[in-house]
């Protein structure tokens, strides 16, 4: 390279072209990269003041060098300005205020020269081919590519892509696959960002996509879109589960995906290095997809609680540790693939569990509306949870159950309403004793047993909960599973907090909705605003004052 600058016009353009072709970018960014280098080396012949251009012909090579000059009445700087005298000898309409071209011989470089020239053409070119791998890697996230390991740095393993490097980081592998380096590895593309040592290409082979696309190469029904992986769920390196459905129906998804004698889906178990993969018929019904993902185990119930997104699985007994799978496997897997958190119980549990509620409710029932534990029993067995059902659900609903009537039906509204007014007068005094202001129970949807969480939360002034965002005030907590259906009985409409498991909103017990949060926020801020008038009103205010004091004197 060093004879590169030096060269003549044939060896210039020679030099050029074979430098794109290698780097695979345009040979124009070579020519303006040689361009840029002649100018560095210019400037540290002629002066770094100067403002010196280099053009390179890319047709015939030819090299021109000049630089470039402002006209004015008076030189203050001579290495970028000239006297209009000066200029017009170097062209003839020049005038005051133009910019002029002076031409400058070739130079011939030195060593040191080339060696500069030589750096800059190279961090060019580096450029250039950076920008060129990003531009042809930064669309290609999900695809799976196929590559040659190249080394493993502290346990990540870095893949020569051919035309750019990718990395599989160590959380992204199979567990206890050995990294070989010269083997070829294949893997998905997860994300490619841009970054100046050139872009950085995440690669993954323990991503449940890249067993999609396996399948998806290896099962034409699924490349042709006959066949769709609805869910998928892995533990890498030990087992996995897929849900499969067909769009047509005479083709049986998960035969196809197993293959003649397995052989389908044996070809991507032997990619994923013995990855056991349970291939599970998808369906639109919740229930049925859970009780499918929870295979080999036998169901005896689901219970669905969309709400809060969680299932309950009532199991045999003998079929729990099966259900539940080693070290939680099975369970872990089954929740992945459905979204949602199952929680397993025997027959026993869910006996107990049932019968426990059922008191409790009846109890509660019981003690507030001052009824005798028949008719306690009875509103629990329809489905009745919280005394608000009881107060506010249509008259007609609740005269429908049998033994009751209209009257009773009114009557039981009544004590309803009136022991909800009860334990608000309870939660108030107990809001007060807490410290928490009143205007906090002039804001939308909160009640006072509310007001009393907030209380013990620390929350007692307008600016505490103004200074809280939705997340943080409404965010549901995980609890135990609220019921929705029974296989004995009708459904149930609400079921309370049992039991919290993790930290949520302060308020997330309540089942407030991200709008009504919003508003309660926004609410408990408004106060902040109250404030911020322009400061001509107050004299407007007075002028108006003043002339209708006037008008009411004449």
């Amino acid at each position: 390279m060093a004879s590169a600058i030096s060269a003549n016009k044939a060896e210039l353009l020679a030099i050029a072209n074979a430098v794109a072709s290698e780097k695979m970018i345009d040979k124009a960014i070579v020519i303006e990269a040689m361009e840029e280098a002649i100018q560095k080396s210019a400037r540290n012949r002629y002066g770094a003041e100067n403002d010196i251009r280099a053009k390179l012909d890319p047709q015939t090579g030819d090299l021109r060098l000049w630089r470039v000059v402002e006209v004015v009445e008076e030189v203050e700087d001579y290495f970028k300005q000239v006297d209009l005298k000066a200029a017009q000898k170097l062209q003839d309409d020049a005038k005051i205020g133009d910019f002029i071209v002076d031409p400058l011989p070739p130079v011939d470089l030195g060593r040191i020269d080339a060696q500069s020239a030589k750096q800059v053409i190279f961090q060019k070119v580096r450029d250039a081919e950076r920008e060129r791998q990003f531009e042809e890697f930064k669309d290609r996230a999900g695809e799976v590519i196929t590559g040659v390991i190249k080394s493993v740095e502290f346990g990540h393993v870095i893949v020569n892509l051919g035309r750019a490097e990718g990395v599989i980081r160590r959380d992204q592998q199979i567990p206890r696959e050995a990294a070989r380096v010269g083997e070829r590895v294949r893997a998905l593309i997860t994300k490619v960002e841009r970054n100046n040592r050139g872009p950085q290409i995440f690669l993954s082979r323990a991503h449940p996509d890249f067993m999609r696309k396996l399948f998806a190469q290896e099962v034409p029904e699924i490349y042709d879109g006959i066949i769709e992986i609805k869910a998928a769920a892995r533990d890498p390196g030990s087992r996995a589960k897929i849900g499969v459905i067909s769009h047509d129906s005479s083709i049986d998804p998960v035969g196809a995906c197993v293959g003649m004698k397995g052989s389908r889906v044996q070809a991507v178990v032997q990619e994923l290095q013995g990855e056991k993969i349970d291939i599970i018929p998808w369906s639109e019904d919740g229930a049925t997809f859970i009780v499918n993902a929870l295979q080999p185990a036998t169901v005896s119930r689901v219970v669905l609680d969309e709400e809060e997104g969680r299932i309950e699985v009532v199991v045999p007994d003998d079929q729990l540790s099966l259900a539940i799978g080693r070290r939680g496997q099975n369970v872990r897997l089954a929740s992945q693939l459905t979204g949602n958190q199952i929680d397993i119980m025997t027959e026993e549990e869910a006996s107990e569990k049932r019968s426990k509620e059922f008191a409790e409710r009846s109890k509660m029932f019981e003690e507030e509306l001052d009824v005798d534990e028949t008719l306690s029993q009875l509103l629990v067995a329809e489905g009745f949870v919280e005394l608000e059902e009881v107060a506010y659900v249509e008259l007609e609903e609740l005269a429908s159950i049998e033994g009751f009537d209209e009257d009773l039906a009114e009557e039981l509204q009544s004590r309803a309403q009136e022991a909800i007014e009860r334990q608000e007068a309870a939660h108030r005094v107990t809001r007060r004793e807490l410290g928490v202001e009143d205007d906090l129970a002039e804001l939308p949807h909160l009640t006072e047993a509310m007001l009393v969480t907030l209380g013990k939360a620390g929350i007692k002034t307008l600016d505490d909960l103004a200074d809280l965002a939705t997340d943080e005030l409404i965010q549901k907590k995980r609890e135990a599973p609220r019921r929705r259906n029974t296989a004995d009985g009708p459904p149930m409409r609400r079921d309370r907090p049992q039991r919290e498991q993790d930290k949520g909103g302060v308020l997330g017990e309540y089942g407030l909705n991200e709008e009504q949060g919003n508003e309660i926020i926004m609410a408990a801020r408004a106060h902040w605003f109250e404030d911020e008038e322009p400061a001509e009103a107050p004299a407007e205010d007075a002028a108006t004052q003043e002339a209708a004091d006037a008008d009411s004197t004449q």
